[in-house]
């Protein structure tokens, strides 16, 4: 009797366990971002609102879901992004974290959701070790990395000449991540780099680095900066005269809320990789003008925002599959990993194995004032980097996840 009673009870578990997680319709997202310094306008309130339109526009909540959309500020501070995402999974439970500018806070949120076994969207750190040596079961980077961004930009800028270099670099795991991944394309495509210069997060004044890398007589300047570091960068050496005498800037990671802010007249002419751009196609135009409309100042989106929609629209799809919220993050990331990704913005793609998202990428040049027709059109393309050429092959791959 005993194991007849055992296999029917170990049967009736399993059916409660199947119509607790069809029961279960639950989910918990935390945006953690920038909301108060120099990346606010790259993801920020933006974020936030990208958030609450996936959650919107996948219609599970018209299907008993109920969805739940929270935000935080790390500050830009690795201790204060991980204390966030362990009291969030600790008390209030949060199934999934999305976006986390800053690489530095991307690297120590990830440890923390991979303890917590949670997922993380990862739509606006930018290190490519988060699907290297960092990978983890859990993590899922969306929406571009410092490889992507060197592979793109910096190749092309050696194409067509640019083939000695001088980085102004962010002095943290970001800065130094993109200057390494582009110094490699540099010196891969028969360019040489000359030198460098770390500037500390949120500089005011990149005078002096601009000085040591004209004086280097390197014909580009790559500025492995971003946000308000980048913008910085950039007007200082409008202002300074620091491009002149065939010396050309190389922006390694730049948003179409940069160019809104420099203005056409300081940014026209910039080459730079992106994942997105507004004015791609109808269905990215269509997407953009709601999120204008719902943002206090108009903007459009930027990748990174877009990234935490489109990351967001396919993890919805993973736990409508699973039949239910499974609360583990490693089985609904494994989900991601076998539905074909395919969204209004960034179209159709796969992730991989090692959490990386694929999809094409786009160098970009920034219009002339007088190129411009209308309001936010800022971008021509300049070409398109296929989505099997736009990321580190998995034969580089440093993940432990993948198969050697």
């Amino acid at each position: 009797m005993k194991p007849a009673f055992a296999c029917a009870l170990a049967a009736s578990l399993s059916l409660w366990s199947l119509a607790a997680l069809a029961d279960d319709k639950v989910v918990k997202i935390g945006v953690l971002t920038d909301l108060s310094s120099l990346y606010a306008d790259i993801t920020g309130p933006g974020s936030a609102l990208a958030a609450q339109m996936a959650a919107e526009d996948i219609g599970l909540r018209e299907k008993g879901w109920s969805i739940d959309v929270t935000s935080g500020d790390h500050q830009n501070k690795p201790d204060v992004g991980a204390g966030i995402a362990r009291r969030w999974f600790d008390q209030d439970k949060i199934d999934a974290i999305v976006d986390v500018p800053n690489s530095g806070v991307g690297l120590a949120v990830s440890a923390v959701v991979k303890e917590k076994n949670g997922v993380f969207l990862i739509a606006g750190a930018a290190t490519s070790d988060l699907t290297g040596k960092a990978c983890t079961p859990n993590n899922v980077h969306w929406t571009f990395d410092t490889y992507a961004l060197a592979n793109g930009t910096g190749k092309e800028v050696v194409k067509a000449g640019g083939d000695t270099w001088f980085f102004i670099t962010a002095d943290y795991v970001f800065g130094h991540t993109l200057q390494r991944d582009t110094s490699a394309v540099v010196e891969a495509n028969g360019g040489k780099v000359l030198g460098s210069v770390k500037a500390p997060l949120n500089t005011p004044d990149f005078s002096s680095y601009l000085l040591q890398a004209q004086a280097s007589k390197a014909k580009v300047i790559g500025l492995a900066n971003a946000g308000g570091d980048l913008m910085n960068s950039i007007k200082q050496a409008h202002e300074f005269g620091v491009t002149g005498g065939g010396v050309k800037l190389a922006a390694l990671l730049m948003f179409i809320s940069d160019v809104n802010a420099l203005g056409l007249n300081v940014a026209q002419g910039l080459q730079f990789t992106e994942t997105f751009y507004w004015d791609m196609n109808e269905r990215t135009r269509a997407f953009s003008k709601r999120f204008s409309e719902r943002m206090k100042n108009h903007a459009m989106p930027t990748m990174v925002q877009a990234g935490v929609y489109a990351s967001l629209i396919h993890y919805f799809k993973a736990l409508e599959a699973l039949g239910g919220n499974p609360h583990d993050g490693a089985k609904v990331v494994a989900k991601m990993k076998e539905i074909p990704t395919d969204d209004p913005l960034f179209g159709k793609g796969m992730i991989r194995i090692d959490g990386r998202a694929i999809h094409p990428a786009y160098l970009f040049e920034v219009k002339s004032p007088a190129e411009s027709k209308y309001p936010w059109d800022y971008y021509k393309l300049v070409a398109t980097i296929p989505a099997d050429e736009a990321f580190r092959p998995l034969a580089q791959s440093a993940c432990p996840l993948v198969e050697k």
